[in-house]
């Protein structure tokens, strides 16, 4: 069992930036890909970022595609969102994933809560 935790949420002002972070609270990400989702309020969840264990393959949604980037540090067993040039459509709860294996970055077993994101114009 793996219990991811993000933080870094917040307020900002479009264009501006944000970096969101996801810790695992209880077990290890361990060799797993991960992936962060994002889910606007009254709307469904979706695919935002995924990376592989090794963070060599990367993959976004076309939306965020430039401005985001998300990265991991296995030391830390951490994984990171960089948001860049916020706009305010980009305004969601974002959540952290662990996924199923060290490369598949479309199937995910556990889920953070998630944190608040709100992009103001």
């Amino acid at each position: 069992q793996v219990q991811p935790v993000e933080s870094g949420g917040g307020l900002v002002q479009a264009g501006g930036s944000l970096r969101l972070s996801c810790a695992a609270s209880e077990g290890t990400f361990g060799n797993r890909a991960m992936g962060w989702f994002r889910q606007a309020l009254g709307k469904e969840r979706h695919f935002v970022a995924g990376i592989s264990w090794t963070g060599s393959s990367t993959t976004y949604a076309d939306s965020v595609k430039g401005r985001f980037t998300i990265s991991r540090d296995n030391a830390k067993d951490t994984v990171y969102l960089q948001m860049n040039s916020l706009k305010p459509e980009d305004t969601a709860v974002y959540s952290c994933a662990v996924g199923r294996n060290m490369w598949n970055m479309n199937v995910y077993d556990y889920w953070g809560q998630g944190t608040q994101v709100t992009v103001s114009s």
